[in-house]
């Protein structure tokens, strides 16, 4: 009898040592620069981008994971008599999860079930190692799959970001461009909504206080939330920021984990540097 195996696209901004630890499978999305075509955390680093976007006053271009890539990921796990459980990217921000319900389909592939997270990053990421571990468990797959869907609305996914123009050009969060089109020198906490990436508190100043100040502002949702972890995920952040966000996030005495993760091309591409968020499920 095969194993389940957990697989997930790269938006899911899961460190390589959580990747190890709980035994995932990454499929990556496609950063496209000018026409060409790099996989998401092989190929490109988020950096790479920052320093592209800059020279060329644009944003890149994000696409679904490759069919082919997906389609021997789950013909491989198929052979072995595996199930997999897939977990993607919000439908509405990509045709990821769409591509796999392709591949499903072509390959016959009854044990195969695909996820839409209705969220992004670390969104993601919390609901992956849950899966992981309730598959460590001994769960069979579609209760793991019950579960999942039945608590991804409890996932608590926001961020501030420090450059507008990402988001904007992006076109993921249209609520941006009101924003931009006022020339205000806002930084808006964008907060992950039925699948969506919408515009909430506006916060004005240095990046840092601004990081500091919304992170004190979730300090209610904080203390409602599953103590099992959270995540504080970056775009590229100071050091002593993420250090000082951590140790408040730690002194509410809630969480048994805080992990602390680096976002991902896709991430990156859209949100642009200076982004921190701080995720968790909702109890």
């Amino acid at each position: 009898m095969g194993k389940i195996q957990i697989v997930a696209d790269s938006t899911c901004d899961l460190s390589e040592a959580l990747i190890r630890k709980y035994d995932i499978t990454i499929l990556p999305l496609n950063i496209v620069l000018d026409m060409k075509s790099y996989s998401d955390g092989e190929q490109i680093t988020p950096d790479k981008i920052y320093a592209w976007a800059e020279k060329m006053h644009r944003t890149p271009k994000t696409a679904a994971i490759a069919y082919d890539r997906a389609l021997e990921a789950a013909s491989a796990f198929q052979k072995n008599g595996d199930e997999m459980i897939f977990l993607g990217i919000s439908e509405s921000m990509s045709t990821t999860c769409n591509v796999m319900r392709m591949v499903k389909e072509e390959l016959g592939y009854e044990g195969m079930y695909v996820i839409d997270s209705r969220n992004l990053s670390t969104g993601i990421g919390l609901q992956v190692l849950r899966a992981a571990e309730l598959a460590q468990q001994g769960l069979a797959a579609q209760e793991i799959v019950r579960k999942i869907e039945r608590e991804r609305d409890r996932v608590r996914a926001s961020f501030v970001v420090e450059r507008l123009d990402y988001l904007a050009m992006g076109g993921r969060c249209s609520s941006v461009v009101a924003l931009l089109g006022g020339k205000l020198k806002l930084k808006p906490r964008i907060e992950v909504r039925d699948g969506k990436m919408e515009a909430g508190k506006k916060y004005r100043g240095n990046q840092d206080k601004v990081i500091m100040k919304y992170v004190q502002d979730m300090e209610g949702q904080l203390r409602q939330a599953d103590p099992q972890r959270a995540f504080i995920t970056h775009s590229g952040c100071d050091e002593n920021v993420i250090r000082s966000v951590e140790d408040y996030v730690r002194g509410l005495h809630v969480f048994e984990e805080i992990l602390i993760t680096r976002a991902g091309g896709v991430i990156s591409s859209h949100c642009g540097p200076g982004t921190l968020g701080v995720l968790f499920y909702q109890k």
